[in-house]
């Protein structure tokens, strides 16, 4: 309905905001000056010990230096009653001793019904409870006393018993004076197909009355006594005063107890939500048979900032939780989001709770999983990532859902979140694949069961004055990934497209490898932030280290005027000259291991000959480096390379050469 105009003002002039902000909290003593109208506490919408809550009463506006929450005494009755824009105003004109306007006809026709059914429904929870007491209740109370739910429990939710019968409700109900149109309205009875009499929606069934968060009775739970009944549970149809997508069960208790500080906690059924909280875990709601809705979520959210979606062990709850996940995805805000306890596999929190005890539960609530790390196993559960392709199919599936957030912030944290996970996975598997040589058994290839490392070959005394041995084959793949990672550093935005290569990258010393670790990670937009970054974690000296080496100066990628297609170009070629260099060895390594014990003075001298060809071929034109083919363990070989190679297989009569 609309107001008159100055009614809200008036309404403010009426309250003093600390009078309505002083039933939530407690005031500082020492920070707040009532006479000035400046009163400060702990803030009632996130948990802190210090006072960050702010109100100024004389211009009628509180504010969270913690939390940024703000607002007037209306917006503040809003939040902290979890009610609408007009109902808060109601409960401040009611303080206010203000009466309402008189509302349009219609509106007030419709607050009349409402009125009208929740006393309807009412009467029916009395019902419910006398008929659990009786002897047509006794086998529902063996069966809550066999759960553990004491009397007291009992009463505390208000549980009742749907008797047996087609009518008990309706003539109960009509023999008070309710309408047959209130009944059917109120959804406690449904029309005959037959013509005949209405008959109980709840029949021979444990009845939970379902309240809104202001208290009043708007709904129906039943579980099934009989087994071979078709619907173990059965909620209420939707009414005038129950909308399912928008109602959580024991949404009021559960507020008030999660502003005390409790975890809010949310269950699958209404017995988990009863046996957490006569556990100790007042904070527990559960949604009404269905999956988590974006209302719903809205109404957690206002409660607590991190609820923990506490699912049952098995493949249905694991589905649960992905849904909400889905769900939750497009809607977080900074300082809102989800956590995950999954049960033990095939409990639920009411088993583990009677099964290990409160200790048990609390422990798995405290161990509770952040969404994202659920999300991630979800794309990797039972899943292999051995080929390019499926890596790419695993960075794809992430992408999209990563793409549903719409905060940029929390999108790019989850973005370095997924980054860190994958690059820990990728590791392990890469540590685990590789076997050393020589560790496989008698004529088996070295590589036979996954991998395998070179040696690092001493020089020859005929070699002595070659590149290679000289300053070592270490040295040479140092000079290359320095490249590669000074380019990336300067062009981060280049990080992604090369992240897959950088991966399977062996550095061949600590700092190297330490900075490769931080690139990967990057989160970065330009070259300045990129720095930041890597010094934060590495250090001044450590950076300096990698970026100061002399040949750096005379990589064109590295001048400021460098273009993308220049840059692209220069990480392409340095990952393919490393590649077919460690190709080439692979394939040297193999014709040793072929050769056995044939090796002679003869054979040393041959040897010698092809590293100088290999020599030559690292320190080749580049016009020679850019042609390439596919060595025998796929590696790109150069020409020049393929050349060396050649030469050698043909010095020590190695029949296969041409391969």
């Amino acid at each position: 309905m609309s107001l008159p105009n100055g009614f809200l003002d008036e309404l403010r002039t009426r309250l003093s905001l600390s009078d309505v902000v002083g039933r939530k909290v407690m005031w500082d003593q020492r920070k707040s000056q009532p006479g000035k109208g400046d009163m400060w506490a702990p803030c009632p919408f996130h948990h802190e010990k210090t006072a960050s809550f702010h109100v100024d009463d004389r211009k009628g506006f509180y504010y969270c230096f913690g939390c940024h929450a703000k607002g007037d005494a209306i917006s503040f009755v809003r939040e902290t009653e979890n009610v609408g824009f007009m109902e808060a105003v109601e409960i401040l004109a009611g303080e206010a001793g203000m009466p309402m306007p008189e509302p349009d006809p219609e509106a007030k026709q419709k607050a009349d019904k409402h009125a009208v059914l929740a006393d309807v429904m009412e009467q029916a929870v009395q019902f419910f409870r006398l008929q659990l007491k009786t002897g047509a209740g006794a086998q529902a109370r063996d069966y809550l006393e066999g759960r553990k739910l004491t009397e007291g429990a009992q009463e505390r939710f208000e549980i009742g018993f749907a008797p047996e019968g087609w009518q008990h409700l309706w003539d109960h109900l009509t023999g008070k004076g309710v309408s047959p149109e209130l009944i059917l309205e109120a959804g406690l009875a449904k029309p005959s197909s037959k013509g005949g009499k209405p008959y109980d929606t709840f029949r021979n069934r444990i009845i939970f009355p379902i309240r809104d968060p202001r208290g009043r009775a708007i709904a129906f739970g039943g579980r099934a006594m009989d087994p071979a009944d078709n619907a173990k549970y059965l909620n209420s149809p939707e009414t005038p005063l129950f909308d399912k997508s928008r109602t959580l069960y024991n949404h009021g208790p559960a507020r008030a107890a999660a502003g005390k500080g409790q975890p809010l906690i949310v269950a699958e059924g209404y017995m988990d939500v009863i046996a957490l909280s006569e556990a100790g875990f007042e904070a527990a709601v559960a949604p009404l048979g269905t999956a988590v809705t974006e209302r719903q979520l809205a109404h957690l959210w206002r409660m607590s900032d991190e609820p923990v979606i506490a699912l049952d062990g098995d493949t249905a709850g694991l589905r649960a939780a992905h849904r909400v996940i889905d769900l939750a995805l497009p809607l977080l805000e900074a300082g809102k989001s989800l956590r995950f306890a999954l049960m033990p596999e095939g409990k639920d929190p009411d088993d583990l709770l009677r099964a290990e005890g409160a200790g048990a539960l609390r422990e798995l609530l405290d161990a509770a999983l952040p969404m994202v790390q659920l999300l991630w196993q979800r794309e990797i559960e039972g899943r292999s990532f051995d080929s390019p392709e499926r890596r790419a199919a695993l960075d794809k599936a992430l992408r999209d859902k990563i793409k549903l957030i719409r905060d940029p912030s929390i999108r790019s944290h989850y973005g370095q979140a997924i980054k860190e996970m994958r690059w820990e996975l990728f590791r392990a598997k890469r540590d685990q694949g590789f076997t050393p040589r020589g560790g496989g058994k008698a004529g088996q290839r070295p590589w036979a069961k996954g991998g395998w490392q070179p040696p690092v070959l001493g020089a020859l005394s005929e070699t002595q004055s070659s590149f290679l041995a000289a300053a070592g084959e270490q040295a040479w793949e140092s000079m290359r990934i320095a490249v590669i990672l000074a380019v990336l550093l300067r062009h981060p935005q280049f990080c992604d497209e090369f992240s897959y290569a950088l991966e399977r990258l062996d550095c061949p010393d600590a700092g190297l490898s330490a900075l490769r670790h931080v690139i990967l990670r990057l989160d970065a937009a330009d070259a300045q932030s990129a720095r930041e970054e890597v010094v934060r974690h590495l250090g001044e000296e450590a950076v300096d280290n990698v970026l100061g080496r002399p040949h750096l100066r005379i990589v064109p990628a590295l001048k400021e005027e460098a273009d993308d297609d220049l840059v692209r170009m220069t990480l392409a070629e340095e990952l393919a000259k490393l590649e077919a260099h460690r190709g080439l060895r692979a394939e040297v390594a193999e014709a040793e291991e072929d050769l056995g014990d044939l090796a002679d003075e003869a054979m040393t001298w041959r040897l010698s000959q092809a590293a100088e060809a290999r020599n030559r071929a690292q320190s080749g034109t580049q016009e020679d480096k850019t042609e390439y083919d596919l060595g025998k363990n796929g590696a790109r070989i150069s020409r020049a390379e393929r050349e060396a190679f050649a030469a050698l297989m043909a010095q020590i009569g190695h029949s296969d050469s041409s391969d």
